[in-house]
C-alpha cells in the first residue's frame, strides 16, 4: 500500500516543492491550495511524472473546507500517512494602524489552519496506528523586522502548536515537528503565468554563511527527512533552514 501525503498551499512555491518531492519519493499526494489554476497545474505535473495526486480548493481557515478536503483524500487515497501544513499568509503594516481583522486573518490561515488540519489528519493516523506532521513555521518566529507582528506572531504561535501536539499525540505513534525557513527563493516555483526567473546579488549571497539563498528543494528535503523511518526518534523539534543567517552576527559600523 502506498504512503500518502497531503500539503496544504501545495501548489506554489515552497508548497509546491514538497508537493513534488513526495510525490519523487513515491507517496501519493493530496494538496489543498485556493489557487484552483495552480492546484491543477501541479497535479497534472505529478501524474504526467507517472505518480498520483489530488487537488481540493481549500480555506484551510475553515473547518467546513479542512473537514471535506480531508475527508474526500481517505475516501480517493485511503489513508494519511504525513501532513505537511505549508499554507500560510501574510499581512504586514504598521503595528500602530494594521487593522484587527487583517492580524485575525493572517492567525486564521497561519495558525488556526494548521491546528485544524493537524486535528482532522491526527485523527485518521491515530486510527492506523502513526503519522507524521510538519509545520512549516519561518525564521520570523525567532526574530524580526518591522511591522511584521501578525505573522510573527502566527510562526510563533506554529511552534509552540508544534511541541504541543508532539507531546500530546505522541501516544499514537504520531511524530510532530516543525522546519523554520529563513530567505528562499520561490518567484521561479509559481504557477506558469506568475512565474519569474529570480535574480540575486552578490550581497544577497553574502548575507548567508551557505554562500546563497535558499530554495525550496532545501525546505522540501527536509520535510522527507522528518516525516521518513530515519527520523523516528524526533518530535517536537524545530528545524532551522536559513544558510546560517540568523546566526551570524551583524555590526553596523
Amino acid at each position: 500500500m502506498n504512503k500518502v501525503a497531503a500539503v496544504t498551499g501545495g501548489a506554489q512555491g515552497i508548497g509546491k516543492a514538497v508537493s513534488l518531492a513526495f510525490a519523487k519519493a513515491g507517496y501519493e499526494v493530496s494538496i489543498a491550495d485556493t489557487d484552483k489554476e495552480a492546484g491543477l497545474e501541479i497535479v497534472q505535473e505529478i501524474r504526467q511524472a507517472g505518480g498520483k495526486s489530488m487537488f481540493m480548493c481549500t480555506n484551510v481557515a475553515e473547518e467546513q473546507d479542512v473537514s471535506r478536503w480531508v475527508q474526500v483524500t481517505l475516501t480517493e487515497l485511503g489513508r494519511i500517512d504525513v501532513l505537511v501544513n505549508n499554507a500560510g499568509i501574510s499581512r504586514n503594516g504598521s503595528m500602530l494602524k494594521l487593522p484587527v481583522d487583517k492580524f485575525d486573518e493572517v492567525l486564521g490561515v497561519n495558525l488556526r489552519g494548521a491546528f485544524l488540519c493537524s486535528q482532522q489528519a491526527a485523527a485518521a493516523m491515530k486510527r492506523q496506528g502513526g503519522g507524521s506532521i510538519v509545520n512549516i513555521a519561518s525564521t520570523r518566529a525567532l526574530m524580526s523586522e518591522a511591522d511584521t507582528e501578525a505573522y510573527s506572531a502566527s510562526k510563533g504561535g506554529l511552534l509552540a502548536l508544534t511541541h504541543a501536539m508532539a507531546v500530546s499525540l505522541g501516544g499514537y505513534g504520531i511524530r510532530v515537528n516543525a522546519v523554520s525557513p529563513g530567505w528562499i527563493e520561490t518567484r521561479d516555483w509559481q504557477k506558469a503565468s506568475r512565474r519569474e526567473q529570480p535574480r540575486h546579488s552578490e550581497l544577497d549571497r553574502l548575507q548567508h554563511p551557505a554562500g546563497r539563498v535558499g530554495r525550496p528543494e532545501d525546505i522540501a528535503s527536509a520535510c522527507l527527512y522528518l516525516s521518513g523511518d530515519q527520523a523516528g526518534f524526533i518530535t517536537g523539534q524545530n528545524l532551522v533552514i536559513d544558510g546560517g543567517m540568523t546566526v551570524k552576527m551583524i555590526y553596523e559600523e
